[in-house]
């Protein structure tokens, strides 16, 4: 059991106590709710900023979710939002104007570095904020600072030379998962409303899943960036305690970007409206509990998890159907996925390329094995693939049910077995994190990790994964919402922050 962290103006084993001047619906409440209060003047954008700077401040050098500060700019950026909701009407206001929001350290924002988690990464600022930075501020957010991932990302965990251990405010002997490792901590323990995360093969869900958080990675091309991050595996999104929030969210993020190389119109309905309306009766219901990877033994607990969420779905009238899922064998997904995966760090600006994790040095070593026409071959291969197994999956099913993990959040340092001799051990030592998530990476279709159930044994949350045909990102959000109702979880909280 983790020993109580005292933060500002709380009482040891307090499990809702404040800061000076911090209520609960700043530390652990919704961001759509705290931007309403903003737009009311009941809050201040500088009040909340400086409640969430104190929490990190007393909670942060025990869990380690940030690796860049810049209280100066943060303070500066809210005393500019206040002065603005002092101005006058708020009717105009962008819709999460004042609230904090930090970033995942692999996007870059203007004067602040990016370390990509990387010793060898250039330490200079940044010159511009990408396109997913600046769709953040254009909707209001005072932008936090920036929080730890793996290197590039690679690993569902961040435990590196860099930016230290990362660790779970529900057990901080474990792992928060990752790679967004810092977003979900520093959601999951108050020190932000909401945060952005990347997800190439499930560092939203993952991260979702161990901190007890809801973590949607959109369709892909739903979201976009300044590029197409590793053939389109990779889409930004946030985690956040709210089905609302990330639906709200979502509306700020997947704008028609006409300059991206593929990007969808924006949806005839914004997704904060779609949540509301009732999902459609009797769907389809697929479940997944036998990993997409043959050996990997799933947690009765994770199961058990599913179940929960099947008996609640049958319940609201959905139909439970036993259609297999159509999956690849395990030889042909694992050879496809990551021969992509090699490539992640590619074109990431590095001081010292030879500084990188032994992992990645070996990512890197494998993808110079191959020469541009076999990767190509490989790429459509994994196409072909993809197609096989979303027409299966739109023939069968409206939804599918699956663990987000097949695992509950592995212990500290878990990951290092067989490293030494073998580097690349980190990525199959990391596959029950992963093999549920990743999948759908490849397939391009929307997925959500929602914290329906609570292991009272470990006292750790454990999610479950629904996932949707492409663009159905309504649909998801409507039946998540029905399973928030059913299993309230917003008011769930580590133990021993206050």
């Amino acid at each position: 059991m983790n020993p109580p962290i005292e933060a500002p103006g709380t009482t040891s084993g307090t499990t809702s106590g404040t800061t000076s001047g911090t209520t609960p619906a700043t530390a652990y409440g919704s961001a759509v709710e705290l931007a309403a209060a903003v737009r009311r003047k009941e809050v201040s954008p500088v009040e909340v900023v400086e409640d969430c700077l104190a929490r990190i401040d007393a909670l942060d050098p025990a869990l380690n979710a940030f690796c860049f500060r810049d209280d100066d700019a943060v303070r500066a950026a809210a005393s500019a939002a206040d002065a603005v909701v002092r101005a006058g009407s708020t009717d105009g206001l962008p819709p999460f104007h004042g609230v904090p929001l930090p970033i995942k350290d692999l996007l870059d924002v203007a004067g602040w570095p990016t370390t990509y988690g990387s010793a060898g990464a250039d330490r200079g600022p940044a010159a511009a904020s990408e396109p997913l930075v600046r769709r953040f501020l254009d909707a209001g957010f005072v932008l936090l600072g920036k929080t730890t991932t793996s290197e590039f990302g690679s690993l569902p965990f961040t435990e590196n030379e860099t930016l230290g251990i990362t660790r779970n405010p529900w057990d901080r002997e474990r792992t928060p998962g990752g790679s967004s490792s810092g977003a979900g901590v520093a959601v999951a323990a108050g020190m932000a409303p909401l945060a952005h995360a990347e997800d190439g093969g499930g560092s939203i869900r993952i991260p979702a899943s161990c901190t007890g958080l809801v973590g949607l990675k959109p369709t892909r091309g739903r979201v976009t960036n300044g590029i197409v991050i590793v053939e389109g595996l990779g889409i930004g999104g946030v985690v956040t305690r709210t089905v609302a929030d990330t639906a709200a969210v979502l509306d700020v993020l997947a704008q028609h970007d006409p300059a991206a190389w593929w990007s969808p119109p924006a949806p005839d309905r914004s997704f904060a409206d779609a949540m509301w309306a009732d999902p459609p009766s009797g769907l389809r219901i697929g479940v997944l509990v036998d990993p997409p990877v043959a050996g990997i033994a799933v947690d009765p607990v994770c199961v058990a998890a599913v179940e929960t969420v099947l008996r609640t779905l049958e319940a609201a009238g959905h139909h439970i159907v036993d259609t297999p899922f159509p999956l690849p064998p395990t030889e042909e997904l694992i050879t496809e996925f990551t021969a992509m995966w090699n490539v992640g760090a590619a074109g990431v600006p590095l001081a010292d390329p030879e500084r990188i994790e032994p992992h990645n040095r070996a990512l890197r070593d494998a993808a110079h094995g191959i020469d541009s026409w076999d990767y190509q071959a490989g790429v459509r291969r994994a196409q072909r693939m993809s197609r096989r197994i979303v027409e299966g999956f739109v023939a069968g099913f409206d939804l599918l049910v699956t663990p987000t993990m097949a695992c509950l959040p592995p212990r500290i340092g878990a990951w290092r077995d067989g490293t030494a001799e073998d580097p690349l051990a980190a990525l199959r030592n990391s596959y029950p994190m992963a093999v549920f998530t990743s999948l759908f990476n490849v397939t391009g279709q929307p997925a959500v990790s929602l914290p329906v159930h609570h292991d009272d044994a470990t006292g750790l949350p454990v999610g479950v994964q629904l996932v949707a045909a492409p663009w159905r990102e309504d649909l998801l959000l409507q039946v998540s919402r029905t399973l928030e109702l059913a299993h309230p979880w917003a008011d769930r909280r580590p133990p021993g922050l206050g």
